[in-house]
């Protein structure tokens, strides 16, 4: 299977990639030259990862019958100071709410995902040390 991404210049620092059919505008900070008219590309590596394990998890949850009030997945990322920059490590906080929530259920989905579906995961994986935790809400 191939994927393709077309990311057109906007000028100055801003890209628009089309994913999906989806517009995603990337753009930089004025101090470099951009007019912070979008998301940094660095960044969104970390919604991808929030976004392919959490719908991993959501998947999972709904099919163990667990019904969520509310879920959220705050990814967060070490990088380095020298260039290139990148990220040396990623933590993933899952966060959930919901009446009689089971720690073992939830565990259960985010070691799948972590495990075995995420193909996000499996790749930054190689590059990087990724860690987790849940912490559920009142």
């Amino acid at each position: 299977m191939k994927h393709t991404v077309d990311t057109a210049w906007q000028g100055n620092m801003k890209f628009d990639a089309v994913v999906s059919g989806h517009h995603i505008i990337m753009d930089a900070l004025p101090v470099v030259g951009g007019n912070d008219e979008g998301a940094r590309p660095k960044e969104l590596m970390l919604a991808s990862l929030a976004g392919c394990t959490g719908m991993d998890v959501v998947s999972i949850l709904k099919k163990m019958r667990v019904e969520l009030q509310y879920f959220n997945i705050r990814v967060e990322a070490e990088m380095t100071e020298e260039h290139p920059k990148h990220y040396t490590s990623m933590h993933i906080i899952y966060e959930f709410k919901g009446e009689g929530l089971e720690t073992e259920k939830l565990q259960k989905a985010v070691n799948l995902s972590q495990e075995q579906y995420c193909g996000v995961s499996a790749a930054y994986r190689k590059a990087m040390e990724i860690s987790s935790e849940i912490v559920i809400l009142k």
